[in-house]
């Protein structure tokens, strides 16, 4: 029987899966908590996940369509500061 992929639960990656998913390190996903600038996360316990909807949420508000777009030229860590 084959399982359709909306029966599943939610995926939840680590702070290492979670910036590998996104391209980053995972100390820059520590500052963004530090900053509460990054992608939505949960404490389940001591650990810290994020959801693969939270984090494509996240990249998908960085979305810009120009060089002139001021999104596009403003680290978010520091323009949200």
């Amino acid at each position: 029987m084959a399982v359709n992929a909306a029966q599943l639960p939610p995926r939840y990656l680590r702070t290492p899966e979670a910036a590998h998913f996104l391209s980053l390190s995972g100390r820059t996903l520590e500052k963004h908590r530090t900053y509460g600038t990054g992608p939505a996360y949960r404490k389940l316990g001591d650990r810290v996940v994020y959801s693969i909807e939270d984090l494509q949420a996240w990249a998908d508000r960085g979305t810009v369509t120009s060089t002139s777009d001021p999104r596009g030229s403003v680290p978010l860590a520091i323009a949200q500061v």
